[in-house]
């Protein structure tokens, strides 16, 4: 349940990361390309945590969630001068998108931006939650002992033949 849940948060984010991208490209001041990577990188590692069940890409992701919970603050509340909401105000001109047409209005991108902060800090908590659980540790026990544990959890199998 918690790789599905860490694969989802992974693809809201980089879905969140991309309108802000694709819709405030021309008011970006740096990290476009950044963006960009960084948001297949997401996809890629909700790939590798979903279908290949790989336990090291966690803390890979809960890095990067860490990263851009920062940015995510910086940004959506202003504290490294303007922030998005700011911009709506007279004298900044409207945000273009990538593709060159209107983007989005200064306030959708200052929404996304904050959204990202507890998307992130779910992710961080998530990805570390997944990560203390184990999920590729295996442990040997003897084999009375494993026909005991199956015993307990009800598969309903004896190793007993059926008396008459």
């Amino acid at each position: 349940m918690t790789k599905a849940v860490v694969a989802i948060i992974l693809l809201a984010s980089a879905a969140l990361m991309l309108i802000v991208t694709v819709g405030g490209w021309s008011k970006l001041q740096g990290l476009k390309g950044v963006n960009l990577v960084w948001a297949v990188l997401y996809v890629v590692l909700a790939f590798y945590i979903w279908a290949r069940w790989a336990r090291g890409m966690l803390p890979m992701a809960a890095a990067l969630g860490i990263l851009l919970l920062i940015l995510a603050v910086i940004a959506g509340t202003g504290l490294a001068g303007t922030s998005w909401f700011d911009r709506s105000s007279s004298g900044f001109g409207s945000a273009h998108s990538l593709f060159g047409g209107g983007g989005l209005s200064a306030n959708v991108l200052g929404t996304v931006t904050v959204l990202l902060i507890p998307v992130q800090a779910l992710l961080i908590f998530f990805a570390m939650l997944g990560f203390k659980q184990g999920w590729n540790v295996e442990m040997e026990v003897p084999r009375d002992e494993a026909e005991r544990r199956r015993g307990q959890h009800g598969s309903g199998r004896s190793r007993e033949p059926a008396t008459a």
